[in-house]
């Protein structure tokens, strides 16, 4: 099949399998489709998953982007041929007692991560969290580099440098911080009662250092905060435009979290929770494991993405590194980090594939 010469539109969604079935293939040859996420369902080894990029990659020209949630610990979509990644909080904990070796694992586990994405095709991941630890909520969790802002703008830092080293861009979330309510916004609709002054110098600090040393993406939360605004953060002009893009300076890609988690719901059916996302400021608004719902935007929605949005986006495609994975694991680079994280929160690790703390579903 022919390359689709089109500009990458606004909505990224996923695919049913380890290989494009032909729905897949209409949905994203859409002028509305700009991208692509990856599930568990669609890994069964790297070789694999390299043809699966690869033919969603030949889809268009330029490419759609492929995106995953890879954070490491319990949010690993792929394992078997992944080297198992140490939830944040084990890089949290080093750093208790020896920050500067935890920023360097941070760095390894910034690098591993992205490499092996990068050796595969996938463009860049969703990571990393740099919601603060407060121990209410369990779907932030491990997932969390630490309590101290600090901390986590540091780790976090040298996690995204690992990244970029790799041929990633970054995405951090869940902005302005998911990590001081119980509930989860896959399930609930979180509201946090804190006025904007006790985030700006808690939750909010991660977010203003990395955005400074240039953070290519960002993912607000689906938390309303009404003390600022009454919609979800990732709906609120007041949010996305006054405070992320003007007060913080923010210039990269924002990407709506799922619009099919409940959390989204206080905006009406999909076309309603996607013109909000896009309307709020989202260059990308992502919908996830409905595809009858994806059938519908793709054809009710109409958003031509201005020429900022289709900028941005373009840097997040993945950059060259070492071509495939045997280059990758004969580098010093690669299998020196690979050493450092042996061991590192592999007791956090193991847990199911499919629990529900996630950026997008269960699957």
């Amino acid at each position: 099949m022919t390359a689709l010469h089109l500009p990458l539109g606004p909505l990224m969604l996923d695919v049913a399998g380890t290989a494009l079935a032909d729905e897949d293939r209409r949905r994203l040859r859409h002028p509305l489709v700009g991208g692509v996420i990856l599930f568990r369902r669609n890994y069964e080894s790297p070789e694999q998953l390299a043809a699966l990029s690869r033919e969603i990659h030949a889809l268009r020209s330029p490419h759609l982007l492929i995106a995953v949630d890879h954070e490491g610990g319990r949010v690993q979509r792929f394992r078997e041929g992944f080297t198992p990644i140490p939830p944040m909080r084990a890089l949290g904990e080093v750093w208790d007692a020896h920050p500067q070796r935890a920023k360097r694992l941070a760095r390894d586990a910034g690098y591993v991560l992205g490499a092996e994405l990068r050796a595969v095709g996938v463009d860049f991941s969703f990571a990393p969290v740099l919601d603060l630890d407060y121990g209410a909520s369990t779907v932030i969790g491990n997932r969390a580099f630490h309590r101290n802002p600090q901390a986590v703008a540091e780790l976090a830092h040298a996690l995204v440098l690992g990244l970029q080293e790799a041929g990633m861009s970054a995405v951090g979330k869940h902005f302005p911080g998911h990590g001081h309510v119980a509930a989860d916004s896959h399930l609930a609709v979180p509201v946090d009662e804190r006025a904007l002054e006790d985030l700006e110098f808690a939750d909010l600090l991660p977010f203003r250092q990395l955005i400074d040393l240039g953070l290519a993406g960002i993912m607000p939360a689906h938390v309303i905060y009404p003390r600022v605004d009454d919609r979800p953060a990732g709906y609120s002009r007041r949010w996305l435009q006054d405070i992320l893009r003007g007060r913080l300076g923010f210039e990269g890609v924002i990407f709506s979290d799922d619009l099919a988690m409940e959390g989204a719901a206080v905006a009406g059916g999909a076309l309603e929770r996607a013109r909000a996302a896009l309307g709020a400021g989202c260059d990308m608004a992502l919908l996830c494991n409905r595809p009858e719902l994806a059938d519908e935007l793709l054809a009710r929605l109409e958003w031509p993405l201005p020429a900022v949005s289709l900028v941005r986006l373009a840097r997040m495609h993945g950059r060259p590194h070492p071509p495939g994975r045997i280059a990758l694991h004969e580098s010093a680079r690669y299998v020196n980090a690979v050493h450092h994280l042996a061991g590192l929160g592999q007791a956090d690790a193991e847990f199911a594939f499919n629990d529900p703390s996630n950026t997008c579903g269960k699957l």
